[in-house]
């Protein structure tokens, strides 16, 4: 693979024009296509296999006017009076809300008995006819705007409901990471040019991803997270990719090199790691389709097709721009040192050998510190965000708010019973023998009287918990109700609504996620031994994988679920992680670590297959890479970090997380327990059995039979001379 590169690296170098060219006509059609095709983002769920997602299935078939997404207008009367005396008022908002565009119905507090004990509170009942990712904006402004006479004549009015379900906004605020990731750049390679031409890089090689992505969303439904995942990952791998290969030609510029030799030499070496990077990262994110949620899969997909833009660009966009830059990629200190600067010792070799010095304590010491930080981890709960976690002051957390304030948190969760039949009589026989069997359930508040089909044969009963829509008591009723509406014949019963929904993505998420992470633990085995030809190394780097995961994990739920520090990050709400988030973190983080994994240990490996002892081989492994992983991680780091500045829960949890993961497994497992571990291990540390070695494809990430080649060539070249 290194030979090819090689070869891809000159040819990009030499025919730097056309390359430049070529990228510039793809970005345009790409970008023409999403501005002509692009769709808009959902975010419906569809979990096949579950009640939930049976219940949905018969409601749009057998009670379409009652599948559409519902909206609920929460009334509050002033301190001393109650919501009769606003009949008149209510009746007007109701009948104002029933003809806005795109609603079936509205019904009044009053007709569905939705008014609190102390005559207060009130909630108005409206019913789309789309679901919630169908309501087109104008129709939600329309909604929101709604009840101004009301408000005018003293009552509170908040809207909520399904309807007022937010899609992601990604504002300047995230740009700020991409700022720092511009300094740590500059301060690195000490050029503007350097900088600037691997931020570039990495921007269009994003701004084509995105493009691509969005033009598909016509044809393909998109989750709103979808492209903001695509966006961060995609972005960060970007400027990581073109920094380790930038990195690279400026260090065989440095070893005196011509530029297209240089460039030829730096996507062979660090281009081959680049391209398994990449493609580690692509395997797992698409690896999330075994899970067989579809959006889940979306998510998954549309974030590997950017990470594999991602590579392209920067195995042919990236030398073609060299071409222009030359040697104007170094520093002026550079250029005037010549070859003596590539010889001088940095920070990472005096780092490298102190950790082999303290590598007894180091080791027991990283490994004990990112266990205790794993801790809180075992009391993970996973959910789907609902209104009750959305940013203080939106007005779907009003709504929720003023909800639970006047008729208990239960009412923000309330769950929809589904009951059909062949006959309307069987419909109502098995409607009353639910009710009845619901009775004395713990943490049942109420199950309301059914709202039957045009046709009688479906009816819907709403059932109320006494807690809220994240709260384990909450989930212990889901599974109760559905263990009782069990017992019930002569009907098809299911549990369904956005609360039971969670539920069962949680739970299905949960059970696949050890599955997962077997295979992304087994794929890391397998892949590094490929690259290492190795035993111990893969293994040492599955098991430093899998701290990471597990400090990221116990330090996300010690913010998010348990509330520590939350302030600091804007978490108005602490609670369940996002259902989707640690799989998702798995898959990323995999392909991350692998990243810097490859770029440390491919040198050390190198350098003790030429002679090296295995201390002097992992001293100089991690001397060059030091600066390059500083960097990269702190860019990563910064690039993750700026989506936590966004209000969205699941950005803002993904974002830390992310920005987390990167900065323990780049500093304290790659950097750290890496070199330690390796020099302890000694010779040892590069044992393969010789049936093993010789059943094995020889992959040469490191490039050694490229080095062989060009070691030959020019003898060759001497001897027709």
């Amino acid at each position: 693979m290194a030979t090819i590169l090689y070869r891809l690296g000159r040819a990009s170098f030499r025919r730097r024009r056309l390359v430049v060219v070529l990228w510039l006509v793809v970005l345009a059609a790409l970008g023409g296509s999403a501005a002509a095709f692009m769709g808009e983002t959902s975010d419906k769920i569809s979990i096949p296999g579950t009640e939930s997602q049976r219940a949905l299935d018969a409601l749009a078939r057998e009670f379409p006017e009652a599948s559409g997404a519902t909206g609920a207008i929460v009334l509050a009367a002033p301190e001393g009076r109650q919501l009769t005396d606003y009949r008149s008022v209510i009746d007007d908002l109701v009948t104002e809300a029933g003809r806005l565009s795109g609603v079936v119905g509205a019904v009044s507090p009053f007709d569905a008995r939705s008014v609190s004990v102390d005559g207060r509170y009130g909630l108005v009942q409206v019913q789309f006819a789309e679901r919630a990712d169908g309501v087109t904006e104008p129709q939600r402004t329309a909604y929101e705007e709604s009840g101004a006479a009301a408000r005018a004549a003293g009552l509170r009015v908040e809207h909520g409901g399904e309807v007022m379900s937010a899609q992601p906004e990604i504002g300047s605020t995230e740009g700020l990471g991409v700022v720092v990731a511009l300094v740590v750049l500059l301060i690195t390679f000490g050029s503007l040019v350097a900088a600037g031409m691997t931020m570039l890089t990495a921007l269009i090689g994003v701004g084509a991803g995105m493009a691509g992505l969005y033009a598909l969303s016509g044809v393909v439904s998109l989750t709103s997270t979808a492209p903001v995942l695509a966006l961060m990952l995609g972005l960060a791998v970007g400027i990581d990719y073109a920094l380790f290969i930038s990195s690279r030609y400026r260090q065989n510029l440095l070893d005196g090199h011509e530029p297209e030799e240089a460039a030829g030499r730096a996507v062979g070496t660090a281009g081959s790691a680049v391209v398994f990077a990449g493609v580690t990262v692509v395997i797992a994110l698409a690896g999330l389709a075994v899970v067989s949620i579809p959006f889940l899969t979306t998510m998954g997909l549309a974030a590997a097709g950017t990470v594999a833009v991602a590579v392209l660009v920067a195995i042919t966009l990236l030398p073609a721009l060299l071409g222009f830059a030359g040697r104007k990629v170094l520093s002026r200190a550079q250029r005037r040192a010549g070859i003596a600067a590539a010889y001088t010792e940095g920070f990472g070799f005096r780092w490298a050998r102190l950790v082999i010095k303290l590598r007894v304590p180091v080791i027991l010491v990283a490994i004990l510190g990112l266990g205790a930080l794993a801790l809180p981890a075992a009391d993970m709960r996973l959910g789907l965000p609902d209104a009750t976690a959305a940013p203080v002051g939106t007005p779907a957390r009003d709504a929720a708010d003023l909800t639970r304030e006047g008729f208990g948190a239960g009412f923000n969760g309330r769950l929809i019973l589904v009951v059909s039949s062949d006959s309307p009589a069987a419909t109502a026989t098995a409607a009353q023998q639910v009710t009845t069997a619901l009775q004395g359930t713990e943490n049942l508040l109420a199950v309301t009287p059914p709202n039957l089909s045009q046709d009688q044969k479906t009816a819907l009963l709403a059932v109320i918990p006494t807690t809220g829509p994240t709260d384990t008591a909450t989930e212990t009723l889901v599974h109760a109700v559905r263990k009782k509406a069990g017992t019930v014949d002569g009907a098809n019963i299911a549990l369904t609504g956005q609360t039971a929904i969670g539920i069962d993505v949680s739970e299905k998420l949960s059970d696949a996620m050890p599955w997962y992470l077997l295979l992304v633990v087994g794929l890391s085995v397998l892949l590094l031994m490929l690259v290492f030809r190795s035993i111990l190394v893969p293994i040492k780097a599955a098991l430093g994988f899998l701290l990471t995961v597990g400090a990221t994990f116990g330090i996300t739920v010690a913010v998010f679920q348990e509330g520590h520090l939350a302030g600091l990050l804007g978490v108005d709400t602490p609670g369940p992680l996002v259902s989707f988030l640690p799989i998702l973190l798995i898959g990323i983080l995999f392909g991350l670590a692998m990243d810097y994994e490859v770029f440390l240990v491919s040198r050390m490996r190198e350098d003790f297959v030429h002679g090296d002892t295995p201390r002097q081989a992992t001293i100089n492994g991690t001397g060059h890479g030091a600066r390059v992983v500083t960097a990269a991680a702190l860019i990563m780091t910064s690039v993750f970090a700026g989506f936590v500045l966004v209000d969205d829960p699941v950005i803002k949890s993904m974002g830390f997380a992310l920005a987390l993961g990167v900065a323990i497994d780049a500093f304290i497992v790659r950097m750290t327990i890496v070199p330690a571990v390796i020099s302890l291990l000694g010779h040892a540390a590069w044992w393969l059995p010789a049936w093993l070695h010789k059943a094995l494809p020889n992959v040469d990430i490191e490039g050694e039979g490229l080095r062989k080649q060009l070691t030959v060539e020019p003898q060759r070249e001497t001897v027709s001379v």
